[in-house]
């Protein structure tokens, strides 16, 4: 090997490994991106959440704004969907271990007609959160529902924070890091 290429690579080497040494001597370390592990799209643009106001499973009416200041995961399911009804108990388990911590998970049930397999299949798993009616789908047209299940992440401010199509573990560490850092930001 020339004698210039071996010392430009001797250079080199030096130089990365100063760098190497630097680096950890700082205590810089690359952190994993939580929204990244749990496979969350996020917009380019935070846009305020669609407002809405639906009937609840008790006959009553409860609104977005309802939540204001907490985190939502806002989940739009159907009884009929199988991933749906897997991964609600793990919303569950989420939303029990952080709701005191200001999180809220909000299912919108896109079922059309009876009401009855809505609420015989909520009191089957014990869902103790939000369940709500859009039997005309208002409120995934305004979403842009297109699969079940889809969910978004509502951070404190009110605007969309991510998006989630298809089932996730809810109750993993992923989905904990990425409710953990929208709990710790400020409205």
């Amino acid at each position: 090997m020339p004698v210039k290429l071996i010392q430009n690579l001797k250079r080199f080497y030096r130089h990365m490994m100063m760098s190497i040494l630097l680096l950890s001597a700082s205590g810089v370390t690359h952190a994993a991106d939580p929204f990244a592990d749990l496979d969350v799209d996020i917009p380019k643009l935070r846009m305020k959440a669609p407002a809405f106001t639906l009937t609840n499973i008790a006959g009553g009416k409860t609104s977005l704004a309802d939540f204001a200041g907490k985190v939502v995961l806002l989940n739009f399911w159907a009884t009929w969907c199988a991933p749906c009804r897997q991964e609600m108990p793990a919303m569950q388990r989420l939303w029990q271990r952080y709701q005191e911590q200001g999180f809220v998970v909000v299912a919108v049930a896109a079922d059309k007609g009876d009401e009855k397999p809505i609420a015989s299949f909520v009191k089957e798993i014990a869902l103790s959160y939000p369940i709500l009616l859009d039997q005309e789908g208002v409120v995934r047209n305004r979403y842009e529902v297109t699969v079940f299940p889809m969910s978004y992440l509502i951070g404190r401010d009110g605007k969309i924070s991510g998006r989630v199509i298809g089932v996730r573990e809810w109750d993993s560490g992923e989905a904990e890091a990425v409710i953990t850092a929208l709990l710790a930001k400020e409205q």
